[in-house]
């Protein structure tokens, strides 16, 4: 009591309660050798030092979002598919988490930013300074990072971990559309030592290519295409990366059991629970919150708004344009394909989104709406590959068109100096062909990489560790024989097996 007796004036002085905030953060609490009289130079550290923090609670916070898709994803692919293959869909989208951010750890990002070098909204990102480049007709061009393995001592940095963090659940995103276009027959075992090579090899190379200072980046600074190969927030390097590599999974694995007949008819095998699938599509639409507005990478850039608006409108635009089509060609207006026209919408706009306006990225969603309808059923129908959840449709193909959609409509409000090139980004509508010309070469050089790679790699893995499961095991379902326990129990007899 007499302490609290002793202390009382000063706890007076202090506790004075702020319910509007505008007293809250004074010159007080600004760093000072003298407490409330800061000089100039110790005003302006705390300015620098406060931009940096938002810039990085921003990036982190969003980056989580980003992580929290992963349950989206699951969803998504689950519903879409068997009842009797629900604990493996589920395993492989769990685990592709945990296995592609120790990849990315080892190797994947200092391949893809081992020589960026400065990032200036996160404080720096020291030591990201070695790129290893080809010298060709005069002129550099990044092939591949080589600094930041095991994120190491040289790079022991704030922003440089940030970086890693909103980069790595990116990669993620990648690294497990494949899991839908090759489920309910692939084998836990090449899943696995695939994961570890998309997240170690192809996800990073490609992604060094576009946002690690590589060629692709550099085509506006050596050969006058715009600003290069710009994606904002991955059209390319995430979705069509995964969309690619799935379209090779698929071919190579072949499709399930019953899907096509001898005469040729082609089989439809319902997903289980579109509830489930729908909510995943919901939650998928929440952490693209994430994925678009957070590639500013700073919180600080009020472009952020407009970013954001954007990415909502073209998934709005995506779903309706896919339930009208499907309604007009297959006479009901699928809901699985309404949650496929809504991630159509995300996927096309997540390149564009920072440099379109707002009837720029209706126009994108609702193409990308009719899009992910006719890739579906061309390759299902025509191509017969068999994809359940139609990852390439929605992810492969839109991802071109969402970088092809940049250089048609960036209108040159946004962008300047991006890639090293002074001005604003601007499409060939508004004036810009060269922008264009480096869409286009960025898009067409990810498929035939990607898809090249992947399927020499899906045909060797499947010499040495087979990628498919037998026959028996696919009719009575992977659960139990896989992963050793089902998804489903109680009332499991009850949930109809196709």
């Amino acid at each position: 009591m007499l302490l609290l007796w002793v202390s009382m004036p000063l706890w007076a002085q202090l506790a004075h309660p702020d319910p509007s905030g505008a007293a809250t953060g004074k010159a007080g609490d600004v760093p000072a050798a003298t407490p409330g009289k800061p000089t100039y130079q110790e005003i302006a550290d705390a300015v620098g030092h406060n931009r940096i923090a938002i810039n990085i609670v921003w990036t982190l916070i969003t980056g989580f979002l980003v992580m929290f898709m992963q349950a989206g994803f699951a969803m998504v692919e689950t519903g879409f598919t068997q009842a009797k293959n629900v604990a493996h869909t589920m395993a492989m989208n769990f685990m592709i988490y945990a296995i592609g951010m120790l990849g990315f750890w080892i190797s994947g990002f200092a391949f893809m930013f081992g020589g960026i070098g400065s990032v200036s909204s996160l404080g720096g990102t020291a030591g990201l300074t070695h790129e290893i480049t080809l010298h060709l007709f005069g002129k550099d061009f990044g092939i591949i990072g080589n600094a930041g393995y095991f994120l190491n001592s040289s790079v022991y940095d704030v922003g440089v971990f940030t970086l890693f963090l909103f980069q790595m659940v990116f990669m993620d995103t990648t690294a497990t559309i494949p899991t839908g276009a090759m489920a309910e027959r692939w084998r836990f075992k090449p899943f696995v030592i695939y994961g570890f090579f998309i997240s170690m090899i192809v996800y990073p190379l490609f992604g060094n290519w576009v946002w690690g200072g590589g060629w692709l980046a550099q085509l506006g600074v050596n050969f006058g295409l715009g600003h290069g190969h710009v994606d904002f927030a991955g059209s390319s390097v995430v979705h069509e990366v995964g969309g690619a590599a799935a379209l090779a999974g698929a071919l190579v694995i072949g499709p399930r059991l019953g899907k096509y007949t001898r005469s040729g008819r082609v089989n439809t095998i319902p997903g289980h629970n579109i509830p489930m699938a729908i909510i995943g599509t919901f939650i998928l639409a929440f952490g693209w919150f994430g994925f678009n507005p957070g590639s500013t990478l700073a919180g600080t850039d009020l472009r952020i708004s407009v970013i954001a608006v954007n990415t909502m409108l073209a998934s709005a635009a995506g779903a309706f344009l896919a339930m009208l089509y499907t309604w007009k060609t297959a006479g009901k207006p699928d809901p699985g394909m309404m949650a496929n026209g809504m991630l159509a919408g995300l996927v096309a706009i997540t390149a564009p989104c920072a440099f379109v306006n707002a009837t720029s990225a209706v126009i994108i969603g609702a193409i990308a709406g009719v899009l992910v309808v006719a890739v579906a059923n061309f390759v299902d129908r025509k191509l017969k590959i068999d994809d359940p959840v139609g990852a390439f449709a929605v992810h492969g193909a839109n991802g071109m068109w969402g970088v092809v959609a940049l250089g048609l409509f960036a209108d040159g409000k946004y962008g300047d100096g991006w890639n090293g090139v002074p001005g604003t980004v601007r499409g060939l509508f508004y004036g810009d062909a060269g922008q264009f010309m480096a869409e286009l070469i960025g898009a067409i050089t990810c498929f035939v990489f990607v898809f090249g790679v992947m399927y020499v790699f899906f045909k060797v893995l499947d010499k040495i560790v087979p990628l498919r499961v037998s026959e028996e095991v696919e009719e009575k379902g992977l659960d139990i024989p896989e992963m050793g326990v089902k998804g489903y129990v109680g009332d499991q007899l009850e949930i109809p097996v196709y």
